[in-house]
């Protein structure tokens, strides 16, 4: 067998990786870099002969992971396509919406490489998806076994076990062994593993050790209620899948608890859609809140651009939970914050990551006061409300994922999903804590034999 990793280069981004097993070829993720634009934002699939693939397996259904699932697809016509039920219906959401976002870039940006992939092609492709529950081996062929195991990441998300009679390889995906607010922590295998392909995301950033996420909640609460006593409102910039759902389910408990008041919650943007899809699944995947359902158990406010939705306009003593949650230009949010926060009254809640260049990264770098620029063809805003940070990451930290590689003690360790400072700092701590687990930092394109 052998691994080759499809990234253009060590790093977070177009995540996808090749798999040789007994003659199967598999392709693990087919993901869309979120900072590069056009074919640069592909991963290096051109480097697969056509229809030389066998199977591709989808972890979850974020883009860096799904987002150029269809071409790859198109390009290898013989492969079926497996994911969870959950992930399927995510992914179907997001990549349309994909085909609008890269239609617009191509009239405002002239990217004359998109779309690469239409809404009729999507509905096509579909066809090829293939969807099966955690802990449900399926055959891929007569050697070679498959499997899903709750990776605790995402609504869906799943690590891929690939056996055959004498190898046992497992992918991580992304993974969050600790509970969420509304996803429980992972439940990935520890047996027999030979060789594990393990994310790296947070390798470089070690977490406080007074760290307690209950805490973190709570803390979170009390913002919100001393900005909603002080007559302001709260914005809370969310991705759409995932954070969005986090942060609504947080909210419904400080309501229940009484640890905020009874204040109207707004959502915009693609996080209506995808809390249907939270909704729909509500009574047949893991949850820590079972039977719980974002849009029918709260009183959310639904906004858009849909004349069906009425428009979102700020009103005193509101929350609103509004994508991207970097604030992006032309997204919800980022429109929103404009005019929000130049009143002191007003809270600016951050809850998940920002990349540094982003709007959001901008503001979470400066401090009130300063002209911030949110969206370069309009005038710099003045940021004069409150700001906090608050971690609710989804991913694992770097010791609990250290832990587990430990626990599973694997022959072989392949460190994928993080930058070359997070990587290293993994591959330092398994050659001192596991010098019998040969550890390996693939290199774009280079080919791993086992």
């Amino acid at each position: 067998m052998f691994f080759q990793s499809l990234l253009r280069q060590n790093e977070i981004g177009a995540n996808s990786y090749l798999v040789e097993l007994d003659g199967h070829r598999i392709v693990l993720d087919s993901g869309m870099h979120p900072k590069e634009e056009g074919i640069e934002s592909l991963p290096a699939h051109h480097e697969l002969e056509s229809s030389s693939i066998d199977s591709i397996f989808v972890s979850h259904s974020h883009l860096d992971h799904s987002g150029s699932l269809p071409v790859l697809m198109n390009d290898q016509p013989d492969a079926e396509v497996y994911m969870t039920p959950a992930t399927s219906k995510l992914v179907d959401a997001l990549l349309h919406n994909s085909v609008n976002v890269m239609e617009s870039k191509r009239v405002e940006l002239g990217i004359t490489d998109y779309p690469f992939y239409t809404h009729r092609e999507l509905d096509r492709l579909e066809k090829r998806w293939r969807t099966f529950n955690y802990n449900r081996p399926f055959q891929l062929n007569e050697n070679v076994r498959a499997s899903f195991h709750d990776a605790g990441h995402i609504l869906g998300s799943a690590g891929v076990m690939l056996e055959t009679m004498d190898k046992r390889i497992f992918y991580t995906g992304d993974v969050q062994f600790e509970d969420q607010t509304l996803i429980p922590g992972a439940k990935l295998p520890e047996e027999d593993i030979d060789i594990l392909i393990i994310e790296t995301t947070r390798g470089a950033s070690p977490r406080d050790e007074s760290y307690n996420r209950h805490q973190e909640e709570n803390n979170f609460a009390e913002s919100i209620n001393r900005c909603l006593r002080d007559g302001g409102s709260v914005l809370v910039p969310v991705f759409a899948m995932g954070k969005t759902q986090e942060v609504l389910s947080m909210i419904h408990r400080f309501k229940t608890e009484g640890m905020i008041p009874d204040a109207p919650v707004y959502i915009g943007g693609l996080s209506t859609k995808m809390s249907l899809i939270f909704d729909e699944f509500a009574d047949s995947t893991p949850r820590n809140q079972p039977g719980f359902q974002v849009l029918k158990d709260m009183e959310v406010k639904t906004g858009g651009r849909r004349r069906k939705r009425a428009p979102i306009v700020y009103q005193p003593g509101s929350i609103y939970a509004l994508s991207s949650g970097m604030m992006t230009e032309k997204t919800v949010s980022n429109s929103f914050a404009r005019g929000f926060m130049e009143n002191p009254k007003n809270a600016l809640l951050f809850v998940g990551y920002a990349d540094p260049d982003s709007p959001a990264g901008h503001i979470r770098a400066g401090k009130q006061g300063d002209l911030i620029n949110l969206d370069p063809e309009q005038p710099p805003v003045q940021f004069n409300c409150p700001m906090e940070v608050f971690d609710f990451s989804g991913h694992a930290t770097r010791d609990d994922l250290l832990d587990y590689i430990l626990r599973v003690k694997p022959s072989k360790t392949i460190l994928v999903h993080g930058d070359i400072q997070a990587t290293e700092w993994f591959a330092d701590q398994l050659r001192e804590k596991l010098p019998s687990s040969d550890t390996i930092i693939p290199k774009p394109g280079a080919k791993y034999y086992f």
